[in-house]
């Protein structure tokens, strides 16, 4: 597919409706369609980041993805058959977390019969991949649980509602035949519907397992904080409302504190004046997180050298936070290679990706993102990110904008 060379421009229709003031927090003053601007890239972005890394999720050795794609990942790429690093065997299809896969407790096998229904046969086999069969462009499970978010709350009018959250995001995992074309659930979701089997209420299906403060938890929180803010929805009410949804799916105390970090970084970005340095906003989340972030790039050491060693590359918040950051700050005026970065030292690097992508695309000024058009559902993604952060009818009916 050659390089990461497709940037393309793509504004929202909305962006030429008249300049609403927005974010006068702290003295800044942004217009509505530069909010929006910024928003509809960053979601564009996630996307693209998510997708990027794919071909090369969960590979912990950033030999064998030299080995696997010389040159490392540059441009989309489909999953490849044989992967070095899975332990998908050793996943429970009957609950979350690890263990036996013929789980006798269980009536169902949540993994086959609950959710990715037809989809068992491939969590038994040596080294297949997590994503296995995906082509080039194609987005991962929790992409699409993004997705599911963003129409829930365009169905609400821009308004997020976790009771409509949960009747989507059901609804869209126990599909039949399944409606995205992933082959893998993260330990979360076998863990909601697990619970959900035995009889619990929606609203306390999330589970706390070994890996439940993980980065995966934070895929789906951008949309909310968009969609919640450019309707005026305050700063500390979206953070409640961010709390909430992942307290749905991720009950974990010390993956709330990021995820309050993470919504106060994104509103910073989402609303900064055009003379505020990006550099210094993601100085200032650096130091909430106990990094340097100037110093930490300016040891010049390699990538793989901090997120690996330094910083582990898998999924637990307490090291691929901090590496997020990193990498944001490092790229923060090269969105191609921020990407190219992130997939390449491997690990958890579709969730990884997808949060990144969320902050570098934030940060430009351009609206071009790598390889937008490229994806397999592009042009799905496209309408509801516009839909997501359009001005309601019934706002504009009322004279309001």
């Amino acid at each position: 597919m050659g390089e990461l060379a497709i940037w393309t421009m793509r504004a929202s229709p909305s962006l030429g409706r008249q300049c609403e003031t927005l974010g006068k927090e702290d003295n800044k003053v942004t217009t509505r369609p530069i909010a929006q601007q910024r928003a509809t890239t960053a979601l564009q972005t996630l996307f693209v980041g998510d997708a990027l890394a794919m071909p090369v999720h969960w590979f912990y050795k950033p030999l064998d993805i030299d080995l696997a794609f010389p040159g490392g990942v540059t441009t989309f790429e489909a999953a490849p058959t044989f992967h070095p690093s899975s332990i998908m065997p050793l996943h429970s299809t009957a609950k979350g977390g690890r263990g036996s896969q013929d789980d006798a407790g269980a009536e169902r096998q949540i993994i086959g019969e609950v959710i990715l229904k037809g989809r068992r046969e491939y969590w038994g086999q040596a080294n297949q991949h997590y994503h296995c069969g995906m082509q080039a462009g194609e987005n991962t499970l929790n992409a699409h649980c993004a997705r599911v978010l963003m129409r829930s709350i365009i169905d609400n009018g821009q308004h997020y509602d976790s009771l409509g959250w949960l009747h989507d995001y059901i609804a869209f995992m126990t599909a039949n035949p399944p409606l995205h074309s992933d082959t893998y659930a993260e330990s979360y979701h076998r863990a909601f519907f697990a619970n959900l089997e035995s009889g619990q209420p929606p609203s306390q299906c999330g589970a706390l397992t070994h890996d439940t403060p993980s980065i995966g938890g934070l895929v789906g929180i951008a949309p909310l904080v968009f969609a919640e803010r450019l309707q005026g929805t305050s700063l500390e009410q979206v953070q409640s409302l961010s709390y909430k949804h992942l307290m749905l799916t991720h009950p974990d105390d010390s993956l709330a504190r990021v995820c309050d970090s993470y919504v106060a970084l994104l509103d910073a970005l989402l609303f900064r004046h055009s003379s505020e340095s990006v550099a210094t906003i993601l100085l200032d989340a650096g130091r909430r997180a106990g990094l340097d972030l100037s110093a930490l790039v300016a040891k010049g050491r390699g990538d793989r050298d901090i997120v690996g060693r330094m910083f582990s590359s898998a999924c637990y918040i307490s090291d691929s936070w901090p590496s997020v950051l990193y990498f944001a700050f490092k790229y923060r005026n090269q969105t191609k290679a921020g990407l190219v970065a992130n997939t390449n030292v491997g690990g958890d690097n579709v969730h990884r990706g997808a949060v990144l992508g969320v902050l570098l695309g934030l940060m430009q000024e351009s609206e071009e993102v790598a390889e937008f058009e490229a994806l397999t559902e592009a042009k799905a993604i496209q309408r509801e990110i516009d839909g997501l952060l359009a001005v309601p009818v019934s706002a504009l009916a009322s004279g309001l904008w």
